[in-house]
């Protein structure tokens, strides 16, 4: 196989979760970064081979594969252990929704560029982009505390799909000061996940350049 590369940054946590898949399966990578605070992802070079402008962008076999969940589906197809999501197609689109709910329904309205939108175009203050925060991540992370088991991880003994998704949302929401104390399930998986080895080698803290 070729070499595969990861365009990368170190605070996106789609990028962060596609680590994750990566480092869980014990695939070898070489990331590449694509600083979003400098504004390279809008840069020509980046554009070319993303038009969307967004990270993270996998790059395998001369071919690019972009959106998290895409990478970590094709991951998972490429190299099967471990599973990330199951091969019942019932559980798999369970798994599928749990994830979804982050990927879908609360990451993209925390996305930088929705926040340099509410700055830069609708003229609101900081305050307000931190009030929009806590009420999108409140709500779909209030969603998931439902959802989630009373004991072990959303993958029961081993992680999976919403798991991997969990932790870099737990991260964001930490980085936006959500009180974390209604989420006292999440808050448990998500600190026994960031013990795994996997977890924490693709932690924003262990990969920042």
């Amino acid at each position: 196989m070729a070499e595969i590369v990861l365009h990368d940054y170190w605070r996106s946590s789609a990028a962060y979760r596609v680590r994750i898949a990566l480092n869980l399966k014990g695939v070898s990578y070489r990331s590449v970064t694509v600083d979003l605070a400098a504004g390279d992802q809008r840069g020509a070079p980046f554009r070319a081979l993303n038009p969307l402008g967004l990270v993270p962008l996998l790059e395998v076999d001369e071919q690019r594969i972009s959106q998290s969940l895409a990478i970590i589906d094709f991951l998972d197809a490429r190299f099967p252990e471990p599973r990330l999501l199951p091969a019942d197609p019932l559980e798999r689109a369970q798994v599928m929704a749990l994830a979804l709910t982050i990927a879908a329904e609360v990451h993209p309205l925390q996305n930088l560029r929705v926040q340099n939108y509410l700055r830069d175009e609708m003229g609101q203050d900081q305050a307000a982009i931190g009030r929009w925060l806590h009420r999108w991540l409140g709500d779909g992370l209030a969603a998931l505390e439902a959802a989630a088991p009373a004991t072990g991880l959303f993958g029961g003994d081993a992680p999976n799909l919403a798991d991997v998704c969990l932790v870099p949302q737990m991260f964001s929401a930490r980085r936006f000061d959500l009180p974390l104390d209604p989420l006292p399930r999440l808050v448990r998986i998500d600190a026994a996940l960031r013990e795994l080895p996997a977890f924490a080698a693709a932690a924003p803290e262990a990969v920042r350049n």
